[in-house]
């Protein structure tokens, strides 16, 4: 994330009253846990990973913003009109160069579930040596409760696992998005801090 990112989420957090510190759930991937089938595919609708190349890359950079600008798992209004927006910032702050660089050397896996050519949820994991951390699942707020975000994080487990993660974890949002995980077998194990800064 860039420093820019970063400021843009606390100044939307003050202009909300959303405190910047934060207690999140802390979850790892049972071991003996069955893999999920990715079940947003039908249709117009396909969920898959995304490399350096794909055009709708910049899209599953920019959807976790929008998605993060309005927490939680209730459906909201930041939708596919700001996504443009959206993408062009993630263009201007070099945040799609990065990640490109990144997925091309395998340290970055993206993977997104698209519908008519939008991307609608994304998220990524970052793979070293036996370890795969999820970050950044999030569905645009108009089309949540679709299990879309399930079924990202579904694909990025089954990377995972492909490319021999023996533990997968993540840090969820809150309790409720930590119940969309646990459907998946990840199990909570302690609670990850974010401090708030000094001002």
């Amino acid at each position: 994330m860039h420093p820019t990112d970063v400021q843009k989420v606390r100044a939307r957090q003050r202009e909300l009253g959303i405190p910047e510190s934060h207690e999140h759930p802390l979850m790892v991937l049972d071991p003996g846990a069955p893999a999920a089938d990715v079940d947003g595919a039908s249709g117009n609708l396909s969920v898959r990973i995304v490399d350096a190349d794909d055009p709708i890359l910049p899209g599953a950079l920019a959807v976790p913003h929008l998605a993060f600008a309005e927490p939680g798992a209730q459906v909201g209004l930041a939708g596919t009109p700001h996504l443009t927006e959206a993408i062009d910032a993630c263009v201007a702050d070099g945040s799609v160069e990065r990640a490109i660089v990144r997925v091309r050397a395998g340290l970055t896996v993206v993977a997104a579930a698209v519908e008519r050519g939008s991307v609608l949820s994304a998220g990524q994991h970052q793979p070293l040596a036996g370890v795969g951390e999820i970050v950044g699942v999030g569905t645009l707020p108009p089309a949540r409760c679709r299990g879309l975000a399930r079924a990202v994080t579904a694909a990025l487990v089954a990377d995972a696992r492909s490319r021999g993660a023996a533990t997968v974890f993540l840090s969820a949002g809150d309790d409720d998005v930590a119940r969309v995980y646990a459907r998946l077998g990840f199990r909570r194990v302690g609670t990850a801090l974010i401090a708030e800064p000094a001002e």
